[in-house]
């Protein structure tokens, strides 16, 4: 009986030093338990973690749109007249009078030629991309009063401030559409001559830019010569300049000179072709 009393006080000493049992404290008899399979949930790892099927299996992105559940934002929010055809609406990137000014001053752009979407693309400072519906440059008012330069340019798009601008200076400036693929070209004549293609057509605007490009204010390359030369008068008075004399400029031939309608290059007919390898071009013969 000693000997059990004394087994049991051995007992109850060492319980009251031990932490007091929970579950907490439960653990498993160490490897005990093993498992068979890696993973999770209901397919034990056989998928690795990305599904069953579909494009979560197939590809490491979400698909456009798709916020992991949730309610889209396109479905969140309700439909806005506004933004009906936004992707296929024609965008500008602008160029601002002070920009092209520093151009001109660090010889970028040799204004003693034409100026247009190609020398201002070559310019190494500005890009076009077409394929993001890019059409062209416009030319905006920053730094209207510091532009100085007597400059032959065409834009796609302008507002009256820069036009009084330029041709405050003596000045001549245009607008003119291009169609995706004459874009491509002018943006990059080289790649266009490397394939050995005859230059083609410039297409005329569509139906929503004819009135743009047809309307003397604009300076559009539709518009009637007459009444640009009345709307040069009408604007230099507005602004209160007094309107050079472009027929006495010494630089009368290069201030004139304009593309025709269906022209891509200054110097280049369509139909040309240029070989830059062998530098020559060759023209349609005249039937």
């Amino acid at each position: 009986m000693a000997h059990l009393r004394e087994s049991s006080d051995k007992a109850l000493k060492l319980l009251r030093t031990l932490p007091r049992v929970q579950i907490g404290n439960l653990r498993p008899n160490p490897n005990s338990k093993q498992n068979d399979k890696r993973g999770r949930a209901q397919h034990g790892g056989d998928k690795h973690g990305a599904g069953n099927k579909g494009s979560g299996q197939r590809q490491n992105f979400m698909r456009l749109g798709y916020e992991t559940g949730n309610q889209p934002f396109y479905m969140r929010f309700p439909y806005e007249p506004y933004y009906k055809g936004h992707h296929m609406r024609r965008e500008y990137p602008p160029i601002s009078l002070l920009q092209l000014q520093v151009l001109i001053d660090t010889n970028r752009i040799d204004i003693s030629q034409p100026v247009d979407i190609t020398t201002l693309c070559n310019s190494g400072l500005l890009s076009l991309k077409p394929a993001e519906m890019q059409y062209g440059f416009q030319l905006t008012d920053d730094g209207l009063d510091n532009f100085k330069a007597k400059i032959n340019i065409e834009v796609q798009h302008a507002s009256e401030a820069v036009i009084a601008a330029v041709e405050r200076n003596g000045g001549i400036i245009r607008t003119a559409y291009y169609d995706p693929r004459s874009l491509h070209i002018v943006a990059n004549p080289k790649k266009w001559f490397e394939k050995g293609v005859p230059i083609p057509q410039r297409m005329l605007p569509p139906q929503d830019a004819v009135e743009y490009y047809t309307d003397a204010k604009n300076r559009g390359y539709l518009a009637n010569p007459e009444e640009i030369s009345k709307e040069r008068l009408v604007l230099a008075q507005k602004y209160g300049y007094e309107l050079p004399r472009i027929e006495d400029d010494a630089d009368y031939e290069m201030l004139t000179a304009a593309k025709d309608a269906r022209q891509l290059f200054h110097g280049l007919e369509p139909g040309w072709l240029v070989n830059l390898v062998d530098k020559t071009i060759v023209k349609l013969k005249k039937t």
